[in-house]
C-alpha cells in the first residue's frame, strides 16, 4: 500500500545562541506600534484609534473654552449704588445723578433717562441679575421684595418676615397705624388707624373699635 504523504510542515529546529535572541527580540519591538499615532505600524489599531479621539476631543474642548472666554463679551460691572430722598437703598441711573426707588426697576416704566433701570438682561433674570442692595429676602429663601417694601407695616412677604424679626429691623408702628393682632392677613402688627371705629373687627381684642382713634389726640 502506498503511504499518503502528510501536507503538515514542520517547524525546524533552530538552535539560538544568546546573540540571536537578543536579535529576535530587538525585531519584536521594531514590528510592534512605535509610534502611537502612526497607524500604518502600528499591529493593535486600538491604540492609535484612541490616540486621535483623544486629540480631537481634547481640539473640541479648547476650542469650545475659547469661545466661552473670548467670543461671548462680558457685561462691564456698573457700580448702582445711591440713596434716595428717604435715606434707602436706591438704584443710580447711568447719569451718576438720577437715584430711583428699588421697586421702580424692572416695572416696566423707564425712569433712568439711559433706561438703564429697564435693562433686558437685567430683567430677565429677578432676584440673581438684579443689584443686591435691593432686594429682601424673606423667612421662605424662595420669595424676595423689593428692600423699599421692607416695614411698610404690609405682610409684602406673606410671613410677615419683612416687618417682624431681626432680619427685618423696623421700627414700631408709626403714627398712622395702631398696634394690635390684625385679623386680616395683609397686615402684620399694625393696622391703619383709618380702620379704627369703622364697624369692622380689624384687631383680634377688637381694640380698633373700642381704643384706637382715627386721628391722634394732641
Amino acid at each position: 500500500m502506498e503511504k499518503v504523504r502528510s501536507n503538515k510542515t514542520h517547524p525546524k529546529e533552530h538552535s539560538l545562541a544568546f546573540g540571536s535572541a537578543v536579535t529576535l527580540l530587538g525585531q519584536h519591538k521594531k514590528d510592534s506600534c512605535g509610534d502611537l499615532f502612526s497607524c500604518k505600524c502600528c499591529s493593535r489599531r486600538c491604540f492609535c484609534i484612541s490616540g486621535i479621539v483623544f486629540i480631537a476631543l481634547a481640539t473640541i474642548a479648547t476650542a469650545l473654552i475659547l469661545i466661552m472666554i473670548f467670543g461671548i463679551p462680558l457685561r462691564p460691572l456698573v457700580h448702582r449704588f445711591c440713596s434716595t430722598m428717604q435715606n434707602q437703598s436706591g438704584f443710580l441711573c447711568d447719569d451718576s445723578a438720577t437715584c430711583i426707588q428699588p421697586s421702580g426697576v424692572c416695572n416696566g416704566v423707564q425712569d433712568c433717562p439711559s433706561g438703564a433701570d429697564e435693562d433686558p438682561h437685567m430683567c430677565s433674570d429677578q432676584p440673581q441679575n438684579l443689584p443686591p442692595n435691593l432686594i429682601f429676602r424673606c423667612g421662605n429663601p424662595q420669595f424676595w421684595i423689593f428692600i423699599d417694601k421692607k416695614c411698610n407695616y404690609i405682610n409684602d412677604c406673606g410671613d410677615c418676615s419683612d416687618e417682624i424679626g431681626a432680619y427685618a429691623d423696623c421700627v414700631s408702628c408709626g403714627q398712622g397705624w395702631w398696634p394690635c393682632t390684625p385679623v386680616l392677613h395683609q397686615y402684620c402688627d399694625c393696622v391703619p388707624r383709618q380702620l379704627c371705629q369703622d364697624g369692622r373687627q380689624d384687631c383680634f381684642d377688637w381694640s380698633d373699635e373700642y381704643t384706637c382713634t382715627k386721628t391722634l389726640h394732641s
